[in-house]
């Protein structure tokens, strides 16, 4: 929407000075020729917006000019500035929207709190890419004309057709009444029903997304945080879900959590005279997985850092897969 856009053009040069229009171009994610015409369209209002000529030359405003924006003390604007710095809106599709409020609230702070503020948020980081390992935290990639179609028929409370993909399962479609959107690191979920019974849906499994005329079949409030708890306690406890004794060496529990579906009990572990294969230090955990192939696939990743010590199906067949791949390497060896 240019409105938005023009904004968000001004606040750039209030708040980094003069800018080219190639810059200006790469912020605000259009061609160079489209930063032009705004400038123009900016002059013609009356925005004291002017050229520089010259190798560093570009854009600048004449100091003093100041758009006319409601204020935030210090504090409120800080919040909202962490809160901006979270990734969870790339999954809702509102990432640059997100982006050009956090232009408007550091433009609405007193001249004298502006720079205070903004170096603050500097300090804080919420949800890095990756962790201390370097593994990068995989967030959903959801195009934003789907997110934007879901995300107005949550708002509007009017029926969704969806072409969904689901594990496993031939893409269709289908009609909902939607809920709610959650986002959980960085995977959106749509939550909703469909002919009464309750569904989730993962936002990145929408293939194509239709926003219905026909108002949808809901309650007029709803606590999402609830709805959620209650869809996860069943997700947990259905399907053909096993649970697992396990011990794991500390340095690989985070590995482990974050891959199963629950965990239901944890200890530390500690070695005792005559108990076979107890690993001082080590934890012991009793956990939830999605299957026997879930449970199989994840304590094999571990390797030797982990040990599956119930039910037995699971030792027998990780053990038939260690004998496998020790005949295989040792018949190469020879």
């Amino acid at each position: 929407m240019r409105a938005d856009r023009l904004v968000s053009l001004v606040l750039l040069l209030r708040q980094r000075g003069r800018l080219s229009a190639t810059a200006l171009a790469q912020e605000l994610e259009v061609s160079t020729r489209t930063v032009l015409r705004d400038i123009e369209a900016l002059s013609a209002a009356g925005v004291p917006v002017h050229a520089e000529r010259g190798r560093y030359g570009g854009f600048a405003l004449l100091p003093g000019f100041r758009t006319e924006l409601t204020g935030l003390n210090h504090d409120e604007a800080l919040a909202l500035l962490v809160a901006g710095s979270r990734r969870g809106a790339q999954a809702f599709g509102l990432g640059s929207a997100l982006a050009s409020a956090m232009l408007k609230v550091v433009d609405a702070l007193p001249e004298s709190h502006r720079d205070t503020a903004a170096g603050v948020a500097e300090r804080l980081l919420i949800d890095p890419e990756t962790d201390l390992l370097a593994r990068r935290l995989e967030g959903d990639d959801v195009p934003d004309p789907i997110a934007g179609e879901v995300r107005r028929a949550v708002f509007a409370g009017r029926k969704l057709r969806i072409r969904y993909a689901a594990v496993g399962r031939t893409p269709r479609w289908r009609t909902v009444d939607p809920i709610g959107l959650v986002t959980v690191r960085e995977q959106g979920y749509l939550l909703a029903t469909r002919s009464g019974e309750d569904r989730t849906y993962r936002l990145s499994r929408i293939l194509a997304a239709e926003e219905l005329a026909e108002p949808a079949e809901r309650p007029e409030r709803v606590d999402l945080d609830r709805a959620w708890q209650e869809r996860g306690t069943r997700f947990r406890t259905g399907g053909d879900q096993v649970t697992v004794l396990v011990r794991v060496d500390p340095a690989r529990r985070e590995e482990l959590m974050g891959t199963a579906l629950a965990v239901l009990a944890e200890d530390a572990e500690e070695a005792e005279a005559g108990e076979e294969g107890a690993v001082d230090g080590w934890l012991r955990l009793e956990v939830t997985f999605q299957d026997a192939r879930h449970a199989e696939w994840v304590l094999w990743k571990l390797a030797a850092d982990a040990e599956a010590l119930s039910p037995q199906w699971l030792r027998t067949a990780l053990h038939e897969r260690a004998t496998a791949l020790a005949a295989r390497y040792g018949a190469s060896a020879r």
